[in-house]
């Protein structure tokens, strides 16, 4: 016992946001999720509604639906995310104001990430920072875009390549709760599937919001340097 608690107490502290790295920012979400709980469910249950959602309408309609509708329903979850891990308040015109930037934002990504991931979360990378700088600094829409690709700018490599681990983190575990409720509880592949979005999705948007406490660092500090 003592051995391990000494262990624990030489674990070096973590690095500050402008110099985090991909790896910390990945186990800052996973820490994030383990002391907001019921945020991490009213996430997951939000992204379980959008999958039902999708599977319950023709597949056509979904696709012409997508571009607004993903907007409308997932920028409530990155709120609550961003709400979380910055402090700042929902019950706000800013909330508002940032609700409309997201929607701004998703609106070309199903048609980037529709064969390959990649470009859209490239996307995501470059203005999705606007809707955290809409409700923590309280920017106008434009502004607020404008913010955001500066923010992205800061450091792209760290913006990209940190949504793209929560990504790959968020699909692993995914597939894993998956796996193991279709072999061990033998439940139907819809509700293993609703399961496994409920437990893993609240990772990449608890991981989205920490990414601007990072780029927001990031661009201080690259100021302050120059």
């Amino acid at each position: 016992m003592a051995r391990g608690g000494t262990a624990r107490r030489q674990l070096p502290p973590p690095l500050p946001p402008e110099e985090r790295t991909v790896g910390q920012l990945v186990a800052e979400a996973i820490r994030m999720y383990g002391t907001r709980p019921l945020v991490a469910v009213l996430i997951g249950a939000v992204v379980v509604a959008v999958n039902v959602l999708a599977i319950a309408v023709p597949r056509d309609v979904a696709l012409a639906l997508s571009p607004v509708a993903l907007g409308l329903a997932l920028t409530p979850a990155y709120l609550l995310a961003i709400g979380a891990v910055t402090g700042a308040s929902l019950r706000s015109r800013d909330a508002l104001r940032a609700f409309l930037v997201g929607v701004l934002v998703m609106l070309p990504f199903p048609y980037l990430v529709f064969t390959l991931v990649l470009p859209g979360l490239a996307w995501l990378a470059l203005v999705g920072l606007s809707v955290p700088a809409a409700l923590v600094e309280r920017l106008p829409a434009w502004d607020a875009l404008k913010r955001g690709v500066a923010l992205a700018r800061a450091d792209y490599v760290h913006a990209l390549g940190g949504l793209c681990a929560l990504a790959i983190v968020v699909f692993v575990t995914q597939a894993s709760v998956y796996l193991a409720l279709r072999a061990y509880a033998e439940s139907a592949a819809q509700v293993a599937a609703a399961l496994a979005a409920l437990v893993a999705s609240p990772l990449l948007f608890f991981g989205g919001a920490l990414l601007y406490v990072d780029q927001e660092a990031r661009l201080r500090a690259k100021r302050a340097r120059g």
